[in-house]
């Protein structure tokens, strides 16, 4: 059993992922994780683990090793789960899906110009008759 609420928490969210840490945070579902504790950890790769109801902060590990709290600065007190996430994807490509199919010029009848190949002319093969 864990020591403490925190501990049973981190033990109760998902199956951690691994992500390595850039300078700019931790990217994972197209959401920038940021903490000032994850400054020595650059470069390096940490695991991470989240609520998929809650997706606007993450948690990181070190080898097993509680490191800190990242959180979504986008949406920093946004309760935002995969689910929304997911939906908003969907319906941006499909808002861009429609933009595209729109901006096609859509032509009904277009008369193409008939091309007619070159007859060819076949070779006549010589006889000779006898006299």
């Amino acid at each position: 059993m864990p020591d403490t609420l925190e501990e049973l928490d981190g033990l109760l969210l998902t199956v951690p992922k691994n992500r390595t840490v850039q300078r700019d945070g931790i990217h994972f579902q197209g959401q920038r994780y940021l903490s000032p504790t994850l400054a020595p950890f650059v470069g390096q790769t940490v695991t991470i683990r989240y609520d998929p109801r809650d997706v606007s902060e993450i948690r990181v590990y070190d080898h097993d090793t509680f490191v800190c709290v990242a959180i979504d600065e986008d949406h920093p007190n946004l309760r935002l789960s995969l689910r929304d996430i997911e939906a908003a994807r969907r319906a941006r490509r499909r808002e861009l899906r429609r933009t595209i199919n729109d901006r096609i010029p859509s032509i009904t009848s277009r008369d193409e110009p008939h091309i007619t190949e070159p007859v060819r002319r076949q070779r006549r093969l010589r006889t000779y008759e006898e006299d």
